[in-house]
């Protein structure tokens, strides 16, 4: 099975940015225009985009929403949208702007009852459980905040709650670009095997997506390798060809 290659476009004051393992201190700008960015990753074959509100996390509630319209205007890309999404407003508001599904992590920790609405009341489908982990403990807030209940445990308990899409990063490789922790997710679909697992963090090169292809991982999310040239668009390009 081919593994989906999403790319990534994490967003502050409307520009597309990438963060070193969530500090908002290691910030780069790779572009002005996320746009433009979401078009090229069209043109070569892509389907899905992972757009992350980074304004949104800080501030607790939708910030970027216009972004994310202009993309879903402009381009046929399935959008996954992140960051910020506290409550049922702002599952509207991302709704009506045009994402196919959004993620939820710390809403998922700190008010389960929310999340469990929203499964209900816009189905599994369109809701991806967001499973960030430091040691294989859910890290929240940012990742600011560690907790005391291990990813696998936390997995199983929404998977039996109907949900079946489910990002995880392994937070001390994000943006580190030293290789994706292929052993964690494997240990993952171990314990729940019909789990649409999207590896999230560490990707440095095709060679890391072909790891976690040939480990059985159904998807993985790239920004910074792709913004930084480590991954090519020619190689994507035959990829998904």
């Amino acid at each position: 099975m081919k593994i989906e290659i999403i790319p990534a476009i994490d967003i502050i004051d409307g520009k597309c940015v990438r963060l070193s393992q969530g500090d908002y201190q290691q910030k780069i700008i790779y572009n002005e225009n996320p746009l433009e960015i979401a078009k090229m990753f069209e043109a070569i074959g892509l389907k899905r985009l992972h757009l992350v509100d980074l304004d949104g996390a800080k501030a607790h509630h939708v910030i970027n929403h216009k972004v994310l319209e202009n993309i879903a205007l402009h381009t046929s890309l399935l959008i996954d949208f992140g960051g910020g999404l506290k409550s049922d407003e702002d599952l509207k508001i991302a709704f009506e702007s045009g994402a196919s599904m959004v993620t939820g992590g710390s809403i998922a920790v700190k008010s389960p009852e929310i999340f469990l609405r929203w499964i209900e009341k816009f189905g599994a489908g369109k809701i991806i459980l967001g499973a960030d982990a430091k040691n294989e403990m859910i890290a929240v807030a940012g990742w600011q905040e560690s907790t005391k209940t291990d990813i696998f445990s936390f997995i199983k308990n929404w998977h039996s709650k109907g949900i079946r899409k489910i990002i995880s990063t392994d937070i001390s490789r994000d943006g580190m670009l030293q290789g994706a922790a292929t052993e964690l997710y494997t240990k993952i679909l171990l314990e729940v095997p019909d789990a649409y697992l999207i590896a999230s963090g560490g990707v440095s090169s095709m060679a890391d997506i072909l790891e976690l292809q040939n480990a059985g991982i159904p998807a993985v999310i790239t920004g910074k390798a792709i913004y930084e040239g480590r991954i090519t668009m020619v190689e994507i390009e035959e990829f998904c060809e």
